[in-house]
């Protein structure tokens, strides 16, 4: 049976790879991975790797390897169909009964109308909010201080009193009930009939990743309740693979993100020059827009509120950003509540000095859980340090908690050694202390083979890990130099879906139905880059790659075409040149 590529990527993206395998093998977490004993061989040491940033397995004693849909594929004996209907199902997604190629496009022709209509309405909201009829939102925003070239930037809006001018608007615009219903904007009811989801106010448009408005924030004008109100989900817009100025951010080419819990707080930053904020679209920081960070950042820098819930709101967040490798610290707010309100009244300096001495969000938590406890209490000290040992027990990989346990011994005064014994004995009882799991190298990284697929393979692994490089190689390779098969049509695929930020080596794997060349779709974005130990050493490694890429491409070039030989060594040259560049690899 036939699925939609759409619908695909729909449902992988609501299976984490991480949580299916572990329904079926107890996985452990090593480093940023996680890591068992392989079901496809006789396995006695585990050497089966689940990246969760890559949403793919690999297994580097057998060489099994792939996404989630050819894991239940192996370990089930299912077809792809099969894996697809019990994925589907296990995320509650309902299947198409007719999904034909015409269902494909036609679903796709659908939801490009949804954004059609969301972009419409925030061309509404926009203009309203300049006129007569939308000066209660634009005192509003004035009064919180934002410029009007902030407004412009953002799309900033407002909904009208009442709503219906939007309505109106979007059916003279030949939108049917249906579809604005389908986007969010419009609800329906047997009494009222067909009316607006938002109404008296002001508007944030909220965008994809490319840029395209999905859905919406509205904050309400005066007291009324819910004060903030989102789109509902719907075939564009999913809350929790989403991020508030996402797309901006991205942009920016920042180093970090700075995570926000509002619009407001966003735009404020923003507006000070900190462009690289987001925040979570009206619910708690998830799993999947964590991911989604990560495939641009390694830092996370919370900047959320000063008071309890915030307090909270921050440490869960800290959590999932550790179990995805992400280093994640918390600004403080304080004296002042929120980030809008810092910038208000302490300036940009000085919320830049605080992002420079923001702590380990690690070491926030346990400053904060040393408030419940009376230091000079005895047992109440003896019951801090405990409860310290039970978190630091729960870090999986040996190396970090390891350097945890030393930095936490220092903030809490006591003895290294004595807090290492606690988290052991504290580790024992949870069951899932692995000290002597080991990975066996792969072996990916031989810089003695200078094989033309060996070359191709190794860019397509250093992409994978670090992503935010393309837009520096993007001029100098190309699809075109990978003259291997299926390298090539990877990267055309690869480089595009990475032009358009929004690349998923996971997603690589779908494009074969060959078991042998999955497992080596696999092996390009899963190999261990053995003997890179820093960024100057990757760096170079990069720079070797491409020149091997580049010189390769060019000598298949002259064996299928007569190329003048005053050209050929004008292009060699300019080879041998790239030998001189530098790629700066992002902390």
């Amino acid at each position: 049976m036939f699925y939609p590529q759409e619908l695909i990527d729909t449902i992988q993206q609501n299976n984490d790879i991480v949580d299916v395998i572990n329904e079926y093998i107890p996985l452990t977490k090593k480093g940023s991975n996680y890591v068992c004993l392989c079901p496809f061989h006789q396995d006695s040491n585990p050497s089966l790797m689940v990246s969760r940033s890559k949403q793919l397995f690999k297994c580097f004693a057998c060489g099994e390897g792939g996404n989630v849909f050819t894991f239940l594929q192996k370990y089930d004996s299912k077809s792809f169909p099969e894996a697809v209907e019990t994925l589907a199902e296990r995320a509650g997604i309902k299947l198409p009964e007719n999904n034909s190629g015409e269902y494909s496009k036609a679903r796709q022709d659908y939801k490009q109308r949804l954004i059609e209509c969301n972009t419409e309405a925030a061309r509404y909201f926009y203009m309203l909010l300049r006129n007569e009829k939308g000066k209660n939102g634009f005192s509003y925003f004035k009064k919180r201080e934002l410029s009007d070239e902030t407004m412009k930037k953002f799309g900033l809006g407002y909904s009208g009193l009442d709503g219906k001018g939007c309505i109106t608007y979007l059916k003279n615009q030949q939108f049917t009930d249906k579809e604005i219903i389908d986007s969010g904007l419009g609800v329906y009811d047997e009494r009222h009939g067909l009316r607006a989801k938002f109404w008296n106010r002001v508007m944030f448009p909220i965008k994809n990743q490319a840029g395209k408005v999905i859905g919406f924030g509205g904050r309400v004008m005066g007291d009324g309740e819910p004060k903030y109100l989102n789109s509902p989900e719907t075939q564009v817009f999913n809350k929790s693979l989403n991020l508030y100025a996402f797309d901006i951010a991205k942009a920016s080419r920042s180093s970090y993100f700075i995570l926000c819990e509002g619009y407001m707080d966003v735009i404020a930053l923003h507006q000070a020059g900190f462009n690289m904020a987001v925040a979570s679209l009206g619910t708690a920081f998830t799993s999947g827009q964590a991911n989604i960070i990560k495939r641009y950042v390694s830092d996370v820098y919370l900047s959320y509120d000063s008071d309890g819930p915030g307090v909270k709101a921050a440490v869960r967040a800290a959590k999932i950003c550790r179990d995805f490798g992400l280093s994640c610290k918390v600004i403080n707010m304080r004296p002042h509540k929120d980030p809008d309100e810092f910038i208000k009244n302490l300036g940009k300096e000085e919320f830049q000095k605080r992002i420079d001495e923001a702590p380990n969000a690690f070491i926030f938590e346990i400053n904060k859980l040393r408030e419940q406890y009376d230091p000079s209490d005895p047992d109440a000290n003896t019951r801090y340090d405990n409860e310290v040992a039970k978190l630091l027990a729960e870090m999986k990989d040996d190396v970090s908690r390891a350097n945890y346990i030393a930095a936490c011994a220092k903030e809490m005064g006591i003895s290294r050694e004595v807090l290492s014994d606690r988290v052991s004995s504290e580790a024992a009882k949870l069951s899932n202390f692995n000290s002597t799991s080991v990975i066996p190298k792969s072996g990916i990284h031989d810089k003695k083979d200078d094989t033309k697929a060996k070359a191709q393979q190794l860019m397509l692994t250093y992409l994978a890990e670090y992503p935010s490089v393309y837009p520096q190689i993007k001029g100098i390779i190309t699809p075109e130099d990978f003259t291997e098969e299926p390298y090539r049509e990877v990267a055309e695929k690869f480089f595009e879906d990475l032009e358009n930020g929004n690349a998923s080596p996971a997603r690589m794997v779908n494009m074969f139905e060959d078991e042998e060349i999955q497992n080596k779709v696999s092996d390009m974005f899963t190999g261990y880059l053995n003997g890179v130990e820093n960024k100057e050493d990757i760096g170079t490694a990069l720079v070797d790659i491409i020149y091997r890429i580049k010189n390769n491409s060019l000598e298949e070039l002259k064996k299928k075409e007569k190329v003048d030989p005053s050209l050929f060594m004008a292009k060699k040259k300019e080879i041998m040149d790239l030998r001189k560049i530098k790629i700066d690899i992002p902390d």
